[in-house]
């Protein structure tokens, strides 16, 4: 027994030594060089502090903008919702057709249609908070993702979209109905 707790001593004071020896990469916590001028697209300032407003007034417009609300916590100030649209490309498939049939004149058998978009989906996550500083105004926070199938139904992209006129048509509806909200029209 003695010498099996000499032994799992060793093995954690091995550890310990092993894991100081690691460093973290260069550049680890170094924020991306375009962080600010995304944020700044992403993100609004109202002056209200009526939480349920914008909550609502954001419901509205992505209703309008064609999502189908999938979740929402208003105590958390969450919105999520979705949308399936078409992801089909028409030059993607013509250079997959001629690839294909260049491979099947070569002899070989290659399925290059089958890696072209088909179908996608956009997801939107809202976020609202009250201002740290006086409470009095809330922060809207809105990003933006896509996920895309291929034609053999396997995922083809994840990512998030950063094209500036979708934030900002989501922005100037969401301005109109927190106005018209505001002043009950």
């Amino acid at each position: 027994m003695k010498n099996f707790l000499k032994l799992i001593f060793i093995g954690i004071i091995t550890c310990v030594f092993v894991s100081g020896c690691v460093s973290t990469p260069k550049g680890f916590l170094k924020l991306p060089e375009n962080y600010l001028e995304k944020r700044q697209i992403e993100m609004r300032i109202y002056d209200t502090k009526d939480e349920g407003t914008i909550i609502s007034s954001v419901a509205g417009v992505l209703q309008d903008l064609a999502f189908t609300l999938d979740d929402s916590e208003t105590k958390l100030g969450l919105v999520v919702a979705s949308k399936k649209a078409d992801a089909s490309n028409v030059g993607q498939k013509t250079i997959a057709f001629f690839a294909d049939v260049l491979s099947a004149v070569g002899g070989t058998a290659s399925n290059n249609m089958g890696n072209c978009d088909d179908v996608q989906i956009v997801k939107a996550s809202v976020i609202i908070k009250p201002t740290l500083k006086d409470g009095n105004r809330t922060v809207v926070r809105v990003t933006f993702q896509r996920i895309v199938w291929n034609v053999n139904k396997q995922i083809s992209k994840v990512e998030t979209l950063n094209d500036p006129e979708i934030y900002q048509k989501f922005f100037n509806g969401l301005s109109k109905a927190i106005f018209l909200e505001a002043n009950e029209i």
